[in-house]
């Protein structure tokens, strides 16, 4: 009974030994990450180049007087805008009135001079018929009447000078646009003449709509447009008026449209560019001469490109990379060669076919070779960026 009792305990202790010492279970293979994809947009894109610089009137005008005088009395607000034709200074206009009736007087006097002149030369013509006058008569009197004749267009001449410096002393607007301050206030002496003769400056005016903005492209990119002017895939502002954008200081992007027409014909030796300019509506004048601004116009012509957010983009050193995923759902390491950024998304110009899904959320849990699942990225640009 005990023999019994001993074997059944011994047997229950070896069966317990092995059972502990047996094979575990092992445990289940964690799941493949999950990441986040994109495809790549498909579509023609257009390059910009980019420039800076200031808007410029295309009227500028310093307004000065044309007869010296005093200044009599300033009709405009200063800082506002004016239209052609508005009156805008007053020169005492008595010393030109006096002038003018001086004038007026001795064209009267010529013209009744001649009057008579006339009416001796034809009694002198009826007379020498008759021979009833000797010819060195008559040749008086015809002489005399081309004299007085002479005498008239010499006071006509100077009566219409004395009307145009009367006209002169009413200074008016020669182009519609915003005026500055009056320089001279009323009481001073106004000195009449050109720009660098002594001519008082009195204020001077802008126009407003449309205006210009002047930009400076280096040799290179000078190059490059009259390589893709021979190619025929780009035109030039030499040829026909190209798109430009334009944005100012505080704004986002190039909100204002416009147009490139004019190309200088030499490259500065100074500065090594070539000045350009752009023509931007104003309509509402809410824009100023020598606000800053920035400007971009074509680069390229027309070409079919593949886009992608920068955000997938990776980098070694210099070269840049995105992780796709492939019919296996393994990730792979794509070199790339990229472009400029439109519209927010980066071109790629070599490295990825259409249709191709480029990890765009996950990539700290991918490497090459990994198998993954791949989800459709919610903010796919396929959504995000219009055509």
């Amino acid at each position: 009974m005990r023999t019994n009792c001993r074997l059944t305990l011994s047997a229950l202790l070896i069966s317990s030994f092995l059972t502990g010492c047996g094979k575990r279970a092992q445990p289940a293979a964690p799941p493949p990450p999950t990441v986040s994809v994109i495809q790549p947009v498909a579509r023609e894109v257009v390059e910009w180049d980019e420039y800076i610089g200031r808007l410029e009137s295309p009227e500028t005008v310093e307004v000065r007087a044309r007869v010296s005088g005093y200044l009599d009395k300033v009709h405009f607000k200063e800082g506002k805008e004016v239209k052609k034709g508005d009156l805008l200074f007053t020169i005492d206009p008595r010393p030109y009135q006096a002038e003018f009736d001086h004038a007026n007087a001795e064209y009267e006097r010529a013209v009744s001079q001649t009057d008579l002149a006339k009416n001796d030369f034809e009694r002198a013509k009826r007379l020498i018929a008759t021979k009833a006058i000797s010819e060195e008569d008559y040749d008086t009197k015809s002489k005399t009447y081309t004299a007085a004749q002479a005498a008239v267009r010499s006071a006509k001449a100077t009566l219409d000078s004395a009307k145009l410096n009367l006209e002169f002393t009413q200074i008016h607007a020669p182009i519609d646009g915003r005026i500055s301050r009056a320089v001279v206030t009323e009481g001073n002496l106004i000195s009449s003449g050109v720009a660098g003769s002594g001519a008082t400056l009195l204020t001077t005016i802008v126009s407003l709509n449309p205006l210009y903005l002047y930009g400076d492209a280096d040799e290179r990119s000078v190059l490059k447009y009259l390589h893709l002017r021979r190619e025929g895939t780009r035109v030039s502002a030499r040829d026909e008026l190209i798109p430009a954008e334009m944005g100012l200081a505080d704004e986002a992007g190039f909100p204002r449209k416009g147009y490139m027409d004019f190309v200088d014909n030499r490259i500065d030796p100074g500065t090594g560019t070539m000045r350009a300019r752009g023509v931007f509506s104003n309509a509402d004048h809410s824009l100023s001469p020598g606000f800053f601004g920035r400007i971009r116009i074509p680069g390229s012509g027309k070409y079919p490109a593949l886009l992608i957010p920068d955000r997938a983009l990776g980098s070694d050193q210099a070269q840049k990379f995105v992780y796709v995923v492939n019919a296996e759902k393994k990730v792979e390491f794509r070199p790339l060669k990229i472009g400029p950024m439109i519209d927010g998304l980066r071109v790629v110009k070599e490295g990825l076919k259409p249709g191709e899904q480029i990890v765009i959320e996950g990539l700290m849990r991918v490497r090459p070779g990994i198998v993954v699942e791949a989800k459709l990225w919610e903010g796919s640009p396929q959504t995000a960026v219009a055509n």
